[in-house]
């Protein structure tokens, strides 16, 4: 059990929150949620020692083994992918390493061999000789084969190095796990093995993550930072997210009435105080006016952008065909005579573990790239616009200023329209005169979606679009494509939105073909194995 009593935190002279009790029960999956910089890695950090609170304390069970995931995925260079994972459990690795070093003695004494004796116990009652094989199954689950298990972490792939960060965390049956944003980076394949780990995980589970679909497959309770405060509630994401939807819903209106009543009594005090036959009924209502307050909103950190795709032209029959396309780049085959047609109703998710061909296929299609051989023929209706998952083209030592770059994209060029629109991105009144080259990832993602907003397509392409976004954004995005009266073709991560708004999946394979599904992405998962119908 973790209990958290009185605790607060302050940064500069303000508090990120404070007054926060709560417990934390074992068996227990815990996701942390909240806007960009209300705290949810802060109160990890304080969660697993490494930061000092400003007030209050936290008591960790003694008894009980916790585990985090490292950020730092260079600290193990120096050693093998198999240690790293081993060193999850840092008790039985050093057991494991003091044993190792006393058989390599060439000078064995009885006082050597006493010792051994001693640790040889302490490993096999930690389970260390089902360590090895215990630490490949986690990484063969989450797509790391065992050829490469005695790999050094330093040639290790860096996005490879997070799956083997992620192994090391859940290795050992540790009492409880705290993870931050633990799905970045990792394929679908991964997500959902991870995914069907934490489900039949024992111990406590503590997991700050922007991923909807993992948070409402996994968590049991909802932690929200907000208001300066944190709040524990039972159930996952979505019972939250409607939860806190329809108490907004219930203060608007009930403000709405009260402001109603208000104005109704004021009217007749007005009307009425003079008039000595309604003077006791004015001051009735004046003394019911004083006790009517109109309860204001609380003031949350989460600012939603609004993301709305209108098209310019209704589409035609013919959308697009792509004929026998092939791609080779670097001397790999990425596509492989992809032959497949687009229907007008059709949304697209591009999926499979091969996202540089789905990357190259985009910018196929956008007219980027040259196949090796193979055509494509689009509609003479379709109008396109492309979000690409590299768009440093884009702002890479551009000076501009915001509004000066995305008048670009606009038909209407006034700065008030333009400023307006800037505003419902969440670019405030200082935020329009930034040079865009100093933007954030998300701020850049936001101003692409802008310029595709701006496009009048009737066809959207869209290559990895939640990433650096936080949740409010990738909400905002979701809802955007599920009313969107057009194409799309979605390459994403984001189970949630891949569900939500796709009607058909395009599957990479390995040799650059593809598989076609007509269906939901859930639909797909289920035909091809991965998920229980």
């Amino acid at each position: 059990m973790i209990t958290v009593s009185n605790l607060g935190m302050q940064f500069g002279g303000q508090w990120l929150f404070q007054h926060v009790d709560l417990q934390f029960l074992p068996g227990n999956c815990y996701g942390i949620i909240g806007a960009n910089g209300a705290g949810k890695s802060t109160f990890l950090r304080m969660l697993t020692g490494e930061l000092e609170s400003t007030t209050g304390h936290i008591h960790v069970d003694p008894d009980k083994r916790v585990s985090v995931l490292k950020q730092n995925q260079n600290a193990y260079d120096e050693y093998t992918i198999m240690d790293t994972v081993i060193m999850g459990n840092k008790h039985l690795y050093e057991v494991m390493k003091e044993k190792d070093a006393i058989y390599m003695k060439e000078d064995f004494t009885d006082e050597d061999g006493l010792r051994a004796a001693d640790l040889e116990a302490e490993f096999a009652e930690m389970g260390g000789w089902e360590a090895e094989s215990d630490a490949s199954r986690l990484l063969q689950g989450l797509g790391i084969g065992t050829e490469m298990h005695y790999d050094m972490m330093e040639t290790t792939d860096p996005r490879l190095k997070l799956k083997v960060l992620l192994a090391q965390a859940l290795f050992g049956n540790p009492d409880i796990v705290m993870l931050d944003e633990p799905t970045n980076n990792l394929d679908i394949e991964a997500i959902n093995w991870l995914e069907d780990f934490l489900l039949d995980f024992p111990g406590m589970v503590i997991a700050v993550s922007h991923d909807r679909h993992f948070l409402n497959t996994v968590c049991t309770h909802t932690v929200d930072i907000d208001y300066g405060k944190i709040k524990m509630y039972v159930g996952n994401y979505d019972f939250w997210y409607e939860s806190s939807q329809m108490v907004q819903a219930m203060i608007r209106n009930k403000n709405k009435s009260n402001q109603e009543k208000i104005e109704e009594l004021q009217l007749f005090i007005q009307r009425f105080s003079a008039n000595k036959s309604k003077a006791k009924q004015a001051t009735a209502r004046r003394k019911l006016l004083d006790k009517l307050t109109v309860e204001e909103m609380p003031c949350s950190t989460r600012r939603y952008p609004f993301v709305g795709f209108m098209p310019e032209r209704e589409l035609g029959k013919d959308i697009l065909t792509v004929k026998d396309i092939s791609v080779t780049i670097d001397g790999v085959k990425l596509l492989d005579k992809v032959y497949f047609s687009v229907n007008r109703t059709d949304k697209i998710a591009f999926v499979g573990e091969n996202e540089l061909a789905q990357t190259a296929l985009m910018k196929v299609l956008m007219g980027e790239i040259e196949p090796d051989e193979g055509s494509i023929k689009w509609g003479i209706s379709t109008i396109r616009s492309y979000l690409p998952k590299d768009n440093s083209e884009y702002f890479e030592g551009n000076k501009m200023e915001l509004v000066d770059w995305l008048r670009q994209y606009s038909a209407k060029k006034d700065d008030v329209y333009l400023r307006g629109f800037l505003g419902r991105m969440l670019f405030g009144n200082d935020d329009v005169f930034k040079p865009v080259d100093v933007l954030s990832g998300g701020e850049k993602v936001r101003c692409m979606l802008s310029k595709m907003m701006l496009s009048g397509a009737n066809v959207v392409l869209l290559d990895q679009p939640t990433n650096h976004l936080d949740m409010e954004s990738i909400q905002a995005v979701n809802k955007g494509l599920e009313a969107f009266n057009g194409v799309v073709l979605l390459a994403s991560h984001d189970h949630e939105m891949l569900q939500s708004t796709c009607n058909r999946v395009i599957a990479f394979q390995p040799d650059g073909t593809i598989v076609d599904y007509y269906g939901t992405y859930d639909d797909y998962l289920v035909k091809v194995g991965k998920k229980e119908a």
